[in-house]
């Protein structure tokens, strides 16, 4: 019996026995077809990791179903990939993600360790496909664009879930978690209004470049990967001293930390998934082969509340799509916002018969004698609604400088629904610095 053929015998085992490894849970909130919720702002992903306690299982999980097959057969060593009829259009994402995997496969038993713990985590792989839906189909043709293999798009499960307000401690963010510094590289804008390592069409644009670059550095998607984990820095200095040592320059051959090391096993099982989802008795959630979303250039001041509404869909929805959008007002400048793609025309059409009709806001920079009460009363706006959507309270104090959102006519309570409906930020806690002195040799 060969190894693979083992490997599936264990993992029928386990489903039927219901082992469940552990993985850290993943953030409430998967998007669910009309509408969905945003999820706050929450620690970013840890995938599975076998042999730690699994959070409790959740029921109503509908996209994705695990069933153990009737009988296993372990004598035959079917291929990892089926045969693509690439005359035929493909039926949904996952047909389409199969006919463009690129990457050498890996096949360790590191690879079968995190796929057990994938498939043994159902509502886990349900609530992040789920989560993903909206997504996939835009990550596949910026992969298809640009010649890169399409097992890329399952990367931000391994980052993030598929969730775009994901959080880590190293204060990465977005779906492709993004460090600030590297987003800044990669021209990701990052202040007060909009952070746009949680923005899905830049992020992904900003990630795949990256991408590109190390795979040009390297020449080998393994080192790349274990790069976008580690950096290129990193990596390149553990080539070097394994290249000193006489050995071998693989990607398997490296000593990596231990999340590097597992890096490229859990997009590998991913991989395994998708291309055989039957193989493990699981039927994947079906995702349309065509655009979720579109995005649109709306007017700068606008409140999100408005922005839905002109849009024909609930502000949960809106505020979603748009996860980089830190204020409840669309920022000034050229700020794009995403929409589902039946809405757009509705937007336009709104937009375009509201008129003066609708409020707008802009930025106001505070003067050396302002107070909350006197700009509000200035703009003729109330002091509760002027504070609450500057994130303020109506005794906050403000400094000379500082910028505030003031309303310029029309009806300015929506922008209190709208602040109202955005996730929490993440508050960081400072980071502890160890302080090293060098000792003083005695004379």
């Amino acid at each position: 019996m060969t190894r693979t053929c083992l490997v599936r015998l264990l993992l029928a085992v386990a489903l039927a026995t219901g082992l469940r490894p552990g993985l850290a849970e993943e953030p409430e909130g998967g998007f669910n077809s009309p509408a969905f919720s945003a999820p706050a702002a929450e620690p970013a992903q840890a995938p599975p990791e076998p042999g730690s306690e699994a959070p409790p299982a959740e029921a109503g999980g509908t996209g994705l179903s695990i069933a153990v097959p009737a009988t296993l057969d372990v004598t035959d060593d079917l291929p990892r990939v089926p045969t693509v009829d690439l005359t035929n259009d493909a039926i949904d994402i996952w047909d389409r993600i199969r006919r463009g995997f690129g990457m050498p496969d890996l096949d360790n038993d590191d690879v079968e360790r995190q796929q057990l713990a994938y498939l043994s985590n159902p509502d886990y792989l349900d609530r992040s496909f789920e989560r993903g839906r909206p997504f996939l189909y835009h990550i596949v043709a910026e992969l298809e664009a640009r010649g890169m293999p399409t097992e890329l798009a399952l990367l931000p499960m391994v980052e993030s879930a598929y969730n775009p307000r994901a959080y880590s401690r190293a204060r990465a963010a977005g779906l492709w978690q993004f460090i600030p510094s590297t987003g800044k590289v990669f021209n990701l804008e990052q202040n007060p209004w909009v952070d746009e390592r949680r923005d899905v069409v830049a992020s992904t644009a900003a990630a795949l470049d990256y991408l590109q670059y190390i795979y040009e550095m390297h020449g080998d998607w393994q080192l790349a990967l274990a790069s976008y984990n580690w950096g290129e820095g990193a990596v390149a200095r553990a080539l070097r001293k394994n290249d000193e040592q006489g050995k071998p320059l693989e990607y398997t051959h490296l000593r990596l930390p231990r999340e590097t090391r597992n890096y490229v096993p859990k997009l590998q099982a991913l991989k395994n998934i998708v291309a055989r989802p039957e193989l493990y008795g699981i039927e994947l959630p079906y995702v349309a082969n065509k655009s979720y979303f579109e995005t649109v250039d709306s007017p700068p001041g606008l409140d999100l509340a408005t922005a839905a509404s002109f849009a024909g869909i609930p502000l949960e929805e809106f505020v979603a799509l748009n996860p980089a959008l830190k204020r409840p007002i669309i920022p000034e400048g050229t700020q794009p916002i995403v929409l589902p793609a039946e809405s757009v025309e509705t937007f336009r059409a709104n937009l375009a018969l509201s008129g003066d009709a609708v409020a707008r806001w802009r930025s106001y920079t505070a003067q050396g004698k302002d107070s909350l009460r006197s700009v509000a009363s200035r703009f003729g706006v109330s002091l509760p609604v002027l504070a609450e959507v500057n994130g303020l309270s109506p005794t906050s104090r403000i400094k000379a400088g500082q910028k505030l959102l003031v309303p310029v006519g029309g009806n300015a309570e929506e922008a209190v629904r709208a602040a109202r409906a955005l996730p929490d930020e993440p508050k960081l806690k400072p980071r502890k610095v160890r302080k090293r002195y060098r000792k003083r040799s005695k004379q």
